[in-house]
């Protein structure tokens, strides 16, 4: 522990404590460790996937217009990143996106 540990403690942040892709690849349901559950789309993950390819370094500006990716786009892979991200294959076979716990939740949404 660092002396700034004790001067700016840092945020604990929720992470993914189980993930169920489903039957038909289309949408993963994510159970963090607040205990909310919530879900969210292939199509959505691969839309605002936050790879250097798919975003623009300096601008932040999207490569490709989101409504290109497919309805039916598909999740083929999960895949842990440390402690702190999810990466997936894509039935397109994009694979380069990190989505780090905070930018996942923010993309999923709770059941209604």
């Amino acid at each position: 522990m660092s002396i700034w540990d004790s001067v700016k403690p840092k945020k604990k942040t929720t992470s993914v404590t189980a993930v169920v892709l489903s039957r038909d690849q289309r949408e993963l349901a994510l159970t963090w460790s607040d205990g909310v559950s919530t879900k969210v789309a292939a199509r959505r993950l691969r839309q605002y996937c936050p790879c250097a390819g798919c975003v623009e370094e300096w601008s932040g500006k999207r490569t490709f217009e989101v409504e290109t990716i497919p309805e039916d786009m598909k999740v083929i892979e999960v895949h842990s990143v440390g402690n702190y991200a999810l990466s997936f294959t894509f039935g397109d076979l994009h694979t380069t996106g990190i989505y780090q716990w905070e930018y996942l939740k923010d993309l999923s949404v709770a059941p209604g």
